[in-house]
């Protein structure tokens, strides 16, 4: 635990101007961010006595080891700044909002020729319009089959598209009159794209000018005697006004506005979000948090406010927005919101009438929701807390493991052998900090001596890491490691997650090379690293020789304060180094269980890595070794000859007349056929016959 005056800033060193600010810990990890209107007197208040201080900012302090600070000229900026950073370090010390389900929202995808309406779930999409989010995927399901005989707007997917345009039918949809059939040509592109601008405007709450219009097409049918015109018309306003009852009205004067209510307590708070476009609630959404840090409703409802609205632009932000407390900085927050929108958004506190009527309702759903999270988690909490006591008594751990690192190797018949690391904390799947291992050091199936290889490549990251931020003890050598010298490999370590940098290392040994970090003279920027926390207690699937393995590593490189363990499949028995039998869990243990738990998720990993190295291997061609030749130009070859195998027979010049493949690019293709073995002729097993290669596959 750190002392906070270790790190105090010196007097007149914090500038009095606005700001934003992180505390860092001791392997240079961001916890915590927060920004200021005068950094001075914000950051004063963390390094007073600790006694006065909240227990959650007390644990914060002393858990950071640094603090530093960017000043901005607004307060408008330092929210900016504060959302971004909060976003990219994930700071455990912060709230952060996390769903506890991924909604679906009814989305119209104008970015494309034929705009489709379909569920969508997940992160938004540029040129998308979302409309939502709704509970459950069958509400948008229900609604879009009552507003498709009005606005028949395409739903089918890019596959079902393409067939119809093939064969001149459309499908069943474009015959029971609920699609427009653009893919065999009933309407033009421009006709179907104003059916779903107008889908998309009476779904934005624009409903009774168009129901009005329709209700007078309807009566000038009747006028002119064409009833059939008549009753289709009016069949299409009671489809719209059903779909229109799904969402009551609540709010008459057509406001459009999202309803925010907060219910907390010490430990926990929850959200809920009503969003009402044109007087109607269009969907509702909650978050659910732990307070790790002392905050009130109106830091809460701020922080909701950011995680609402950081990635959102346009129409996505409401006019207005009605909270039960307004943030600190109200006036910043409006003007961010304001920016976000591009026009004025009323962020205020409703007072009276039909608003603080329906904000008391969201209210009530914000407490029933954190009533049925505690429910749900008290359990849980008490089971895993359970399972980690267990294991530790097990093994004899001075304390709960609470990093879990399991590790397990994949292959088919000694090829692509392959290896997964996966971290559970606090009884809980880290997937952000899951790690994949190709085994290059040697060829073919040894999973002790694949373990030991793995194991070692993990920890040395670690020591490679404590030694480039200066956390190894001054005077103690680094241990050697095995390997002769070699050149420097890719590195076979791959993250769960995209987007993740690797950090820098030193001179490196044969292994160390495999791993090579890419970027050597990279600043410490807080963001999660590869490798560079310590677990309590490895995993291991398998028995006692893997269990060793895993072991001698770790004494190579002089680390003596990581336990292992081995989990058999076998009879679930626990293997420890250097013990002769195993300890037996009870088959009811909770420990046992979560054992289980992080040793089948290795499992999973692995065999996915597995597969789809051996899936690429077996679709490979000799295509791909041709540099700068990539997938639309291998493409282009495929189709202008037919087949790899006329391809393979054709000459430069005869290469060279395909569009956009020039001569030296030919020459590449004909020598990398040359330096590949020609496959083995398929063979009719019944007549002898040798079967020609004249498939249009793209691979050989």
């Amino acid at each position: 635990m750190a002392d906070p005056s270790s790190y105090r800033p010196k007097p007149g060193q914090i500038p009095d101007s606005p700001g934003v600010y992180r505390f860092r810990d001791d392997h240079r990890r961001v916890i915590y961010v927060g920004k200021a209107k005068s950094l001075r007197q914000r950051l004063a208040n963390y390094f007073q006595d600790l006694a006065g201080l909240h227990p959650r900012t007390r644990t914060m302090v002393t858990t950071a080891a640094s603090v530093e600070w960017t000043v901005v000229s607004t307060e408008v900026e330092a929210l900016q700044l504060e959302y971004s950073w909060i976003k990219e370090y994930d700071p455990r010390f912060n709230v952060k909002y996390r769903d506890d389900k991924s909604y679906p929202f009814l989305a119209v995808t104008l970015n494309e020729e034929f705009p489709r309406v379909q569920v969508m779930r997940g992160a938004k999409k540029k040129g998308v319009r979302y409309f939502g989010p709704y509970g459950h995927a069958w509400a948008i399901r229900e609604t879009v089959d009552l507003m498709l005989r009005v606005f028949p707007v395409r739903t089918c997917s890019a596959g079902v598209f393409k067939n119809a345009e093939r064969t001149g039918r459309p499908c069943l949809l474009g015959y029971i009159g609920k699609c427009s059939a653009p893919c065999v040509g009933r309407v033009t592109p421009e006709e179907h794209r104003e059916l779903a601008e107008e889908f998309c405007d009476f779904m934005a709450g624009r409903t009774g000018t168009y129901i009005r219009r329709l209700e007078q097409r309807m009566t000038d049918a009747a006028e002119e005697m064409e009833y059939e015109k008549a009753a289709r018309l009016r069949d299409d306003i009671g489809a719209l006004r059903r779909a229109m009852e799904k969402n009551a009205v609540v709010l008459a004067d057509a406001t459009d506005a999202d309803l925010i209510a907060v219910a907390e307590d010490e430990l926990e708070a929850a959200v809920q979000i009503f969003h009402v476009r044109g007087g109607r609630v269009r969907g509702q959404r909650g978050w659910v948090t732990d307070k790790v840090e002392a905050v009130e409703t109106a830091g809460l409802v701020e922080h909701a406010l950011q995680q609402l609205y950081g990635e959102e632009r346009g129409d996505a932000v409401p006019k207005e927005v009605l909270v039960p407390a307004l943030p600190e900085d109200a006036e910043a927050v409006g003007q961010w919101l304001s920016e976000r929108r591009g026009s004025h958004v009323s962020l205020r506190i409703p007072q009276r009438g039909d608003k603080k009527d329906l904000m008391a309702t969201v209210g009530r759903n914000a407490q029933q929701s954190l009533v049925l999270h505690k429910t749900k988690r008290a359990s849980d909490l008490t089971t895993r807390s359970r399972a980690l006591e267990e294991i530790a008594e097990a093994l004899g751990l001075d304390s709960a493991p609470l990093r879990i690192e399991c590790f397990d190797i994949s292959h088919l018949q000694g090829d692509d052998v392959v290896a997964s690391m996966v971290v559970f904390e606090d009884g809980l799947a880290r997937k952000g900090e899951y790690r994949r291992f190709q085994i290059k050091t040697f060829e073919g199936q040894d999973d002790v001596r694949s373990m030991h290889e793995v194991i070692g490549r993990r920890f040395r990251r670690y020591l490679q890491e404590k030694e480039r931020t200066g956390e190894w003890p001054e005077g103690q050598d680094r241990p050697e490691e095995p390997g002769e010298p070699g050149e420097p490999g890719e590195s076979s370590a791959e993250p769960a997650e995209p987007g993740e940098s690797p950090a820098g290392g030193g001179p490196l040994d044969r292994l160390e090379q495999l791993d090579r970090l890419e970027q050597p003279g990279r600043e410490d920027d807080g963001r999660p690293k590869r490798f560079a926390y310590p677990p309590q207690l490895v995993v291991v699937d398998g028995g006692q020789p893997q269990v060793a393995a895993a072991k001698r590593a770790l004494d190579e490189l002089g680390i003596d304060d990581v336990a292992v363990c081995g989990l058999a499949k076998r009879l679930e028995e626990v293997w420890v180094p250097d013990e002769s039998d195993p300890v037996v869990l009870p088959r009811s243990s909770e420990g046992l269980y979560l054992l289980q738990r992080v040793r089948d998720e290795a499992h999973r990993f692995a065999i996915t890595y597995q597969r789809a190295k051996r899936a690429k291997r077996v679709r490979s061609s000799p295509l791909d070794d041709v540099p700068g030749l990539g997938e639309s130009r291998k493409q282009s070859l495929i189709k202008h000859f037919g087949s790899v195998k006329k391809l393979r027979q054709a000459t430069i010049d005869q290469i060279c007349e395909v569009p956009g493949v020039g001569r030296k690019t030919a020459e590449s293709v004909v020598v990398a056929f040359a330096k590949a073995a020609p496959a083995a002729p398929a063979v009719n097993t019944a007549t002898g016959e040798i079967m020609e290669d004249n498939g249009g596959s793209t691979h050989d």
